[in-house]
């Protein structure tokens, strides 16, 4: 048996990136490990129900054994056991985030070179994490270019606080992991996709106008936009605005509709949140830098990306990779707030 990683749960940004990170690297490279203050700088310390939940996933995947998994622990030890091919059903709870779970399950499930298909349930578009609509048409591009491949059909939306999405996802084996070298592209107009469910069209369509007019007071214009109604269980929207291209850049902005927040603040906030992105000249987003730091200690070769800003959660996934896997990172950062991220991997013996 391997022996055992310890890993400080309070560490950086201490939520729950280091949980999922942690138990995803575990199951990878099939070492123990124990997470001790977990979240302690929380309002809520200790494991919250959706940790528990991509841990489950993990753990089902991997045969892992799992100590001390209850909501509130502060501590647990994570045992893995063999990945193998699999079919799962998989329940987050109420409106638990979706997104957040194949964040761990993904990286473990490919990098392990084994192949998984899942049926999960739960909340597709919430607070606090990306939109379904982020993850397909940002995310999983950008894994593509590192020869990750999975593919995910939104079945039905789920929305805060009753979830009842439903997501069915295919990972396949990751057979030759690319390095990435990223530092500029060429930004190809943005789209938009406007969305409700339960709700009026004209909810989507008002999202969608407010988002067009901020960015053409910008001075931008679209590569094409439409707007969707869609089946869920309780009412909900959501808009995503991103620009993507086949080698980058994979840049978005979203944002959620909650009860009181007019529809037409929705659209511009998911326009300002682009925006920022698109104007800072860097190829890779913000929160998508963090979700390629996983892979990218198993590569061959170097490394190298820009972001348009260093988050506390790409700060930690850095760490918690080079735990594991004694990858050499540095970040550098351009007084303009991008930064250009380089990781040297050490031993990529998976």
């Amino acid at each position: 048996m391997n022996k055992k990683i310890i890993i400080d749960g309070s560490y950086g940004e201490g939520g729950g990136q280091i949980l999922r990170t942690s138990v995803a690297l575990s199951a990878v490279i099939g070492i123990p490990i124990e997470i001790v203050n977990i979240r302690a700088k929380r309002d809520k310390p200790g494991l919250r129900p959706q940790h528990i939940a991509s841990i489950k996933a993990v753990a089902s995947l991997c045969n892992a054994n799992v100590d001390n998994l209850r909501v509130g622990s502060d501590r647990m030890i994570f045992t893995p056991g063999k990945m193998r091919s699999t079919f799962l059903r998989l329940d987050v709870g109420s409106a638990g985030s979706i997104t957040l779970l194949l964040q761990a399950v993904i990286p473990s499930v490919s990098l392990s070179k084994v192949d998984a298909e899942l049926e999960i349930f739960g909340g597709t578009d919430v607070k606090w994490s990306p939109t379904m609509n982020y993850f397909s048409k940002v995310v999983l591009p950008a894994y593509r270019l590192l020869g990750i491949e999975a593919e995910v059909q939104i079945k039905r939306r789920g929305y805060y606080p009753l979830g009842g999405g439903i997501v069915r996802v295919k990972i396949k084996p990751a057979k030759e992991l690319k390095s990435l070298n990223l530092i500029s592209s060429e930004n190809p107009l943005p789209s938009i996709i406007s969305l409700c469910s339960k709700l009026p069209r004209s909810v989507a369509e008002r999202q969608l106008k407010s988002a067009k007019d901020h960015l053409s007071n910008h001075g931008i214009d679209l590569k094409d936009f439409g707007v969707n109604v869609e089946d869920s269980v309780s009412p909900g929207s959501s808009i995503l605005i991103y620009s993507v291209g086949e080698q980058g850049p994979f840049i978005g902005g979203d944002a959620i509709g909650e009860k009181g927040k007019p529809s037409e603040e929705v659209g511009r906030e998911a326009a300002r949140l682009f925006l920022e992105e698109y104007l800072s000249n860097a190829p890779i987003d913000k929160h998508i830098g963090d979700m390629l730091v996983t892979f990218l200690p198993f590569t061959k070769s170097e490394s190298r990306f820009k972001v348009s800003r260093v988050t506390q959660h790409l700060s930690t996934n850095l760490h918690i990779a080079s735990i594991f896997t004694k990858c050499q990172f540095s970040i550098n950062e351009m007084p303009d707030g991008t930064a250009i991220v380089s990781i040297k991997p050490i031993n990529t013996n998976i």
